[in-house]
């Protein structure tokens, strides 16, 4: 059994009894309250940290991951995409890179094949797992701006209306059945995350490389989702009185209203655990891709030479002084040279100078 992902998942069920034996007490104050404010302002700072810190980095040479050819002679066909050289092209590849995981979906899977033969397959699943988690978190996020917002914004019900697009009602004038349309986020969002464990547990290769940081996450969000799911189709609550309390936290004006179940406070608490978890963890990628050098640079380094800015001056010892210094010893331990000494001729003796003067 892997320990890693145990301690994570034990990790994940203590805190589910927190929450629930603090909702039992009569802590309600402490996670709806309490808790939110504080995993809020740990999120903000330690965001706003990561970020300047990320900021002040020194980027002084152009150091882009590249796929395709960089602009140089005019008969060589330029990789626009892969190593841009305007700042537009750059947009452009970060807009594809951030909105349709591009670099992912370009992912390969090196395997050996009938014994000796290397085969390259697309990671397309990964991709699509991928695209299904962040896209279904982005609408379940915007989903919840109802709880927070009053009035609702356009765009909130846009996407409530596209997500519940299945529903199952029977009207008649003496007889009513209906169930609550199902929002596809939510289930999708559930799937992803299952499909996302399953891949680090079932794959040797990133299950050898899973830490327990990377199950943390994957549990807490689905404890989110599947609370969440439990509090819309199952395990009713008042969301009249779930609204005023959310409410409250957004105008400063906290308050705990009467009729808000224990399943509440333990999805509010999971939410704030993820919240206050954000900057430490690797979700943190989400800031980072807007200021990785590797995707937000212009791949020119053949049109311009980028010297680091930074470099204070030094004194240089260049080959040819340093083969100047110790040409005679590299020649004589057989280390070639670029220069060979000059050889003068020797100097006559005296006596033959002499006798010949005569």
């Amino acid at each position: 059994m892997n320990s890693r992902y145990m301690f994570s998942l034990i990790a994940v069920i203590v805190l589910f009894l927190i929450a629930w034996a603090g909702a039992a007490v009569g802590l309600q104050f402490v996670f709806g309250i309490i808790i939110p404010y504080l995993a809020l302002i740990t999120f903000l700072v330690g965001l706003a940290y990561k970020v300047v810190g990320w900021s002040r980095s020194a980027v002084p040479f152009r150091i882009p991951t590249t796929g395709g050819q960089q602009k140089s002679l005019p008969w060589i066909k330029h990789s626009q995409l892969d190593c841009p050289t305007t700042n537009w092209q750059v947009i452009v590849r970060m807009a594809l890179e951030i909105l349709t995981f591009r670099s992912l979906f370009r992912n390969t899977r090196m395997r050996l094949k009938e014994g000796t033969k290397l085969s390259y397959q697309l990671e397309i699943f990964l991709w699509v797992g991928a695209l299904a988690f962040h896209y279904a978190f982005l609408a379940v996020t915007i989903r919840h701006l109802r709880f927070f917002t009053e009035p609702v914004p356009f765009f909130v019900t846009l996407v409530e209306n596209v997500d519940s697009f299945f529903r199952l009602e029977v009207l008649y004038s003496n007889f009513q059945f209906g169930l609550p349309g199902v929002y596809i986020s939510g289930l999708v969002l559930l799937a992803a995350v299952t499909y996302l464990f399953a891949r680090r547990i079932f794959i040797r290769q990133v299950k050898y490389i899973s830490l327990a940081g990377d199950y943390f996450p994957l549990f807490l969000i689905f404890g989110i989702a599947l609370t969440g799911i439990l509090m819309r189709y199952f395990i009713k609550i008042d969301i009249s009185a779930a609204k005023e309390l959310t409410m409250g936290l957004v105008t400063f004006r906290p308050t705990i209203p009467e009729g808000v179940g224990s399943v509440f406070y333990i999805h509010l608490f999971f939410v704030s655990v993820l919240l206050a978890y954000f900057p430490f963890s690797k979700l943190m990628h989400l800031a980072g891709i807007f200021l990785s050098p590797t995707r937000n640079l212009t791949t020119d380094t053949r049109a311009k030479r980028h010297i680091n800015p930074w470099n204070y001056p030094v004194p240089v010892h260049t080959y040819e002084e340093y083969e100047d210094e110790f040409r005679e010893k590299m020649i004589e331990v057989g280390i070639p040279v670029d220069k060979m000494p000059v050889e003068t001729p020797a100097a006559e003796p005296a006596e033959e100078k002499s006798q010949s003067k005569d």
